[in-house]
């Protein structure tokens, strides 16, 4: 078993569309619940870990680490 790790800021497309048409969403938390902002319309939902998990499909855009020196 595969575990994948999603970070705050990653761009996630998910098996259905959004009623905008967007199947791409920003993880905007992550933890038991992971929070979503629709990359198309911009409307934030709450979805439980274990449905989340189930509905993506593939990681679209990691957000970079900020390297401070």
């Amino acid at each position: 078993m595969n575990i994948v790790r999603y970070d705050i800021g990653d761009i996630v497309k998910m098996k259905k569309t959004h009623p905008c048409g967007s199947d791409r969403w920003e993880i905007m938390r992550t933890g038991i619940d992971f929070g979503l902002k629709c990359v198309g319309c911009g409307r934030r939902v709450m979805i439980p870990r274990p449905k989340f998990e189930k509905a993506v499909r593939a990681i679209v855009e990691k957000k970079l680490a900020d390297s401070q020196s």
